[in-house]
C-alpha cells in the first residue's frame, strides 16, 4: 500500500506537508497541495481509516443493536439510521440480541470494545439500567423505542397510548362496541402504553370494559392466530379487535379466516405499525402508522448532536392511523 511517506519521498516535501495536504489545510501553499493531490491520486493512496482514528480519537462508526433482522419494522428504522449516517461520513455496524437483556448488554459492551463512536439501540430491554454504564463506557447511546419501565436520557419514541387510542376510536366511531385487544404478553413498555390507550378510548365512548375480550400474544403472527382464536371461542365474540402490531393483524385474518369469518363483513382488523405489506394484504389493512425511517434518522441525528457536543432532548414522534378496507361497521342484526 502507497503511504504518506512515499508520496513525501515523490513531492520531495515533508511527511507533515503531505499530511497537511491530504487535509486541504490553509497552511499549505495550494500549488503544492494540488501536486501533492495529483501524486496520490496517481500512487493509488487511500486514507488509512485505522491510522486516521488513532490521531482523531474517532472511527466514524456508529454501533446499532437491533432485535432480529428479519423483523421488517427493523429493516426501516436502519434504513434511516444508514440514510443520516452515510450523509455525515459514517459507517454502521449492525449487532442483534434477539430481545434478551443479557445478550443486548454484551452486544452493546461489544461494539464499545470495536470503538465505534456512538450506540444505537432499537426495543431496548434494558433502558434506564444504561444509566449507571454511560460513565463506565464513555460512549453516548440513544435509544428507539425503549421497552423497558423508566427515565433514560436520550430515547425516541412514538406516542404508544394516543395511535392505540386513535385506533379504538375508529372501531368504536363504526358503531362496535365488543372490541377486543390482543396484546403483546411480554411486558413492553409500549403493550402497556397501548393498552391505555384502548382502554381511554373504550371510556370515551362509553363503552365497559370487558376482561373476556383481552388476549395476549407474543408479537408474532403465530401467537396473534392464538390469541384471536381464544377471543372467537369464548361465549360473545368481538365484531372487531385492535392488535398490539400488524403481525398480530395478520395471524389474527388467518383466524379469522379459518373460521369462516370474512374480514371486515364479520369481523374489522386495526393493527399497529404500518409496515410495508399491510397495504398489500387482502383486504389492506387499517392500522397506526410509525414514521420508522424518519425515526431511525432522527435517533442518528441525535447522536450526532451528542458526539458535537449538545445536549438534545428526547423525542416523541405522532402516530397517524391510515384507515384501510380492513373495517366497516357491524352488521346490522350482529350483536355489536
Amino acid at each position: 500500500m502507497v503511504s504518506i511517506k512515499d508520496i513525501a519521498r515523490k513531492a520531495r516535501v515533508s511527511h507533515s506537508t503531505v499530511s497537511r495536504a491530504l487535509r486541504d489545510s490553509p497552511m499549505v501553499n495550494p500549488a503544492t497541495r494540488e501536486r501533492i493531490h495529483k501524486i496520490a491520486a496517481e500512487q493509488g493512496y487511500t486514507v488509512s481509516a485505522v491510522a486516521r482514528s488513532l490521531v482523531t480519537r474517532r472511527t466514524n462508526t456508529i454501533g446499532v443493536v437491533v432485535t432480529s433482522i428479519a423483523d421488517p419494522f427493523v429493516g426501516e428504522v436502519v434504513g434511516g439510521i444508514e440514510e443520516c449516517a452515510i450523509l455525515h461520513g459514517y459507517s454502521v455496524i449492525l449487532a442483534t440480541c434477539h430481545a434478551e437483556p443479557e445478550r443486548e448488554l454484551r452486544a452493546v459492551r461489544g461494539l464499545r470494545e470495536r470503538r465505534v463512536d456512538g450506540i444505537l439501540v432499537t426495543a431496548s430491554r434494558v433502558g434506564a439500567l444504561y444509566l449507571p454504564l454511560l460513565a463506565e463506557m464513555n460512549v453516548p447511546i440513544v435509544l428507539i423505542n425503549n421497552q423497558h419501565p423508566g427515565a433514560f436520557g436520550f430515547n425516541v419514541t412514538i406516542d404508544n397510548q394516543d395511535g392505540a387510542r386513535q385506533a379504538t376510536a375508529h372501531l368504536a366511531g363504526l358503531g362496535h362496541r365488543r372490541i377486543a385487544y390482543i396484546g403483546d404478553r411480554c411486558g413492553f413498555q409500549s403493550d402497556t402504553e397501548r393498552f391505555a390507550g384502548y382502554q381511554q378510548a373504550l371510556e370515551s365512548a362509553g363503552i365497559p370494559f370487558e376482561p373476556q375480550l383481552v388476549a395476549y400474544g407474543d408479537g408474532g403472527a403465530d401467537t396473534g392466530q392464538q390469541a384471536m382464536a381464544e377471543l372467537l371461542a369464548r361465549p360473545s365474540r368481538p365484531t372487531a379487535v385492535f392488535c398490539y402490531n400488524d403481525m398480530q393483524a395478520l395471524g389474527a385474518l388467518r383466524a379469522a379466516r379459518t373460521r369462516g369469518l370474512h374480514v371486515p363483513g364479520d369481523l374489522s382488523l386495526v393493527g399497529f405499525d404500518d409496515l410495508y405489506l399491510a397495504s398489500y394484504i387482502d383486504p389492506p389493512l387499517t392500522t397506526v402508522h410509525q414514521p420508522k425511517h424518519e425515526m431511525g434518522r432522527t435517533a442518528a441525528e441525535t447522536l450526532l448532536e451528542l458526539l458535537a457536543g449538545g445536549k438534545p432532548a428526547s423525542i416523541v414522534k405522532p402516530c397517524e392511523l391510515i384507515v384501510r378496507e380492513s373495517t366497516a361497521p357491524p352488521r346490522s342484526g350482529t350483536s355489536s
